[in-house]
């Protein structure tokens, strides 16, 4: 049964790589378990939803501060003529 236990940490490893919190990995390793993968891609497709909104936040603000760069250089630009 090693192999078994081996295929779970390496479950709970990866689940805990993607950002999953020790409560939601827990319960992943449980389902499974008990083979219940439904509920398992329910769980991982609200935490890949949750991670792409953080890319998109983090995007925007990304393209704030490449503005205000580009308009401070702007600034620095006019100011040597």
């Amino acid at each position: 049964m090693a192999e078994v236990k081996d295929v779970y940490g390496s479950i709970y490893e990866n689940l805990i790589n993607t950002g999953c919190d020790i409560s939601t990995a827990d319960q992943c390793i449980a389902l499974a378990k008990e083979k219940k993968y439904a509920e398992i891609l329910s769980i991982l497709s609200r935490h890949r939803a949750t991670l792409l909104g953080l890319v998109r936040v983090g995007q925007k603000q990304i393209d704030c501060l490449d503005f205000l760069i580009y308009k401070i250089k702007k600034q620095d630009d006019e100011k040597e003529k």
